[in-house]
């Protein structure tokens, strides 16, 4: 435990220390976000604010991990692993929001492009799983086990790209999703460890740490937002711990907010596909509560709160043995 908490405590400095003058070089570069015509009025004020945010998150990450890893003398081939996907999802974010800044719009990378990415970098981890973990093929439910065969590196391939995604879709008010990804992570790293998943665990706790000191500057009125070069990549990495660690089930709850902003959009397309009717004002249903007049502060605590109620049920879950 000593080691998670120096890792949340490195990555939080280090994401404070590297904020400012990130910050300052994208105000003086003027790399700022574009929001999309069809977004909530008040997004308006937004334009402009610097993006590419993420890049200071995963370099705080990277760097305290590195740190801790090698203090704990695991620096291995799983936590080499788990960095490179960190590292080639937030290449694919960088390259989205760059494409972006570049075209003056919010239309970056193609959906076929940003998944056939996506599915190229989830297979790194889970080639590394099916040739290391003999129960690879396995899912674990509690005290019962579902052996999935060849089916499961599918399975796995949804769960990062879903991740991904999910947290991808959430990342859409000041704060939002840092706040929330704060307690999955730390949730993340609780399970990793007590599923002799170190490394996943220290590594989680270092994202954890980021977060919080993303806030600062993250926070309503945003300073910075984290653009898609955050988001993919965090996304990517939470989906990688799970699967790594092997409760890929667990995580549902885990990041219960980020499945439920995926799930009001999926229900919004079907809704309104099958019979001209939608289900929410707006999705994401941060949205939705938007046009239902709360205020962005509001929807980002209440969100936060239910993130730190599903990582707390899952944790407690996990050590009952239920999931």
């Amino acid at each position: 435990m000593i080691m998670l908490a120096s890792a949340f405590l490195l990555g939080m400095i280090l994401c404070l220390l590297g904020g400012v003058p990130y910050i300052d070089f994208l105000k003086k570069k003027n790399i700022g976000q574009y929001v999309k015509d069809c977004a909530p009025e008040t997004h308006a004020q937004k334009q402009g604010t610097p993006t590419t945010g993420g890049v200071f998150i995963v370099l705080a990450v990277m760097l305290a991990s590195i740190v801790t890893l090698a203090m704990a003398q695991r620096l291995d081939m799983e936590a080499f692993i788990i960095l490179l996907t960190l590292l080639f999802y937030t290449i694919e974010g960088f390259q989205d929001d760059y494409l972006k800044i570049k075209g003056k719009t919010n239309d970056g990378l193609s959906a076929k492009a940003k998944l056939f990415r996506q599915i190229a970098f989830a297979m790194l981890p889970i080639v590394y799983l099916l040739i290391n973990n003999h129960s690879a093929f396995d899912v674990t439910v509690g005290s019962y086990v579902l052996h999935l065969g060849w089916f499961y590196p599918v399975f796995a391939i949804c769960v990062i790209t879903g991740a991904s995604n999910a947290y991808n879709l959430t990342d859409g008010l000041d704060g939002l999703a840092a706040s929330t990804g704060i307690f999955a992570f730390l949730a993340c790293s609780v399970v990793s460890l007590y599923s002799n998943s170190v490394e996943a665990a220290i590594i989680s706790a270092a994202v954890a740490g980021a977060l919080l000191g993303f806030l600062k500057y993250n926070k309503p009125k945003a300073q910075v937002f984290m653009g898609d070069t955050g988001s993919l990549a965090l996304g990517g990495l939470l989906g990688t711990v799970a699967v790594l660690g092997k409760f890929e089930i667990l995580l549902v709850l885990i990041a219960g907010v980020f499945v439920m902003e995926t799930l009001s959009v999926i229900i919004q397309v079907i809704s309104f596909k099958t019979t001209g009717k939608r289900v929410f004002k707006m999705s994401p249903i941060h949205h939705h509560f938007e046009k239902c007049d709360w205020s962005e502060k509001k929807i980002v605590v209440v969100f936060a709160l239910v993130s730190a109620i599903c990582a707390l049920v899952s944790v407690i879950l996990f050590f009952r043995g239920i999931i």
